[in-house]
């Protein structure tokens, strides 16, 4: 997206400080006008004809197409639509989701925003989370390295109970894909909960998180055997019987391990139920790949610029998430070409 490629000023296009969100997001106009900026950077365009720029303002909030006489607000169509929390209720959240480098936990939202609900508080992590994804962003190239782990978490029965009437402590199989910066560095990841380490899950997820023709470095599985006939430069590792440490031959992709099970069990405390982890593993990656990032006022305004253009999503979406789904749509294309690439009939 156009949007996407803009650059930002520090102190116009967003606030660098706490002070300056505070003088900035005084009114809920204020931030209507906000998210209208980032929304429409050009000018009003008509989400359902795609006229642009002829709009009446019936009111203060409610937006008019003056084409099709499409009647909506700046909200509408956003994570924001129909919410009943105030914008600087949002916007607050946004700022110290971002601010705070490790992340936060749906009971220290509430209680540092005074949510009258934990029920809120999650519901509002999650819709951040799905704006953390941005649409059609760039695969992973160079060298990546590629490699499956387990996740120790505490499936609680009710998501949106602080303290879950009965929980356990399970493992989740992670897929992850590191890029390798020469001669010694990590670039962007990749991550994803799948059920198997099997060819027909951790090929597709390769396929689409790293771009063809990216050397692809894994252990000796079989599961990954079919890549190299998929438009990728094979690289396998085999560590049984190597003097070589797999913590050493795979470096990048031990060390994001390392760090997201450590971040699951800090700032969470392991109390990730599993059909959400997907959720979790966006905002880390959205976290890790803007590491770099001298400018906590910058991850708010992407956070938010992602957040106008993300589809809805509610309570009741969430609780029912169900993880297959995203994979569903696509998994039959997948299996046929890794069947292919292996000669199977």
């Amino acid at each position: 997206m156009e949007t996407q490629m803009l650059t930002p000023t520090p102190g116009q296009d967003y606030p660098r400080t706490w002070n300056e969100f505070l003088d900035w997001f005084v009114t809920e106009e204020a931030c209507q006008a906000f998210l209208e900026k980032l929304r429409w950077p050009q000018g009003f365009v008509c989400p359902r004809c795609g006229n642009a720029g002829d709009v009446y303002r019936a009111s203060r909030t409610r937006l008019m197409c003056r084409s099709c006489q499409y009647q909506g607000t700046v909200t509408s169509g956003t994570i924001f639509d129909k919410t009943r929390t105030p914008l600087r209720v949002w916007l607050a959240a946004a700022w110290y989701l971002t601010n705070q480098k490790q992340g936060v936990s749906a009971l220290g939202l509430q209680r540092v925003l005074g949510l009258g609900s934990y029920q809120t508080a999650w519901t509002m992590l999650h819709r951040f989370r799905r704006a953390m994804v941005r649409p059609g962003r760039d695969k992973l190239k160079g060298l990546v390295e590629v490699d499956e782990t387990y996740l120790s978490i505490t499936d609680r029965k009710n998501p949106a109970t602080p303290a879950g009437r009965k929980s356990s402590t399970t493992k989740v199989l992670m897929v992850m894909a590191v890029e390798i910066v020469e001669p010694k560095g990590f670039g962007r990841i990749r991550l994803r909960r799948i059920d198997r380490d099997s060819a027909s899950h951790v090929i597709p997820f390769v396929q689409e998180v790293v771009e063809p023709g990216a050397q692809v470095r894994t252990d000796g599985s079989a599961a990954y055997r079919a890549l190299g006939e998929l438009g990728y430069t094979h690289q396998r590792t085999v560590m049984l019987g190597s003097g070589v440490p797999a913590h050493v031959s795979m470096a990048g992709v031990h060390r994001v391990a390392s760090l997201v099970q450590r971040w699951v069990l800090g700032t969470h405390h392991g109390s990730v139920q599993p059909d959400h982890l997907d959720a979790y593993l966006d905002e880390f990656v959205f976290r890790f790949n803007r590491r770099t990032s001298s400018s906590r006022g910058m991850l708010f305004y992407r956070l938010l610029q992602q957040a106008v253009v993300t589809p809805p999503v509610t309570y009741g979406d969430v609780v029912s998430k169900n993880t297959g789904e995203r994979q569903s749509d696509t998994m039959a294309g997948w299996n046929h070409s890794i069947n292919r690439a292996s000669g199977a009939k």
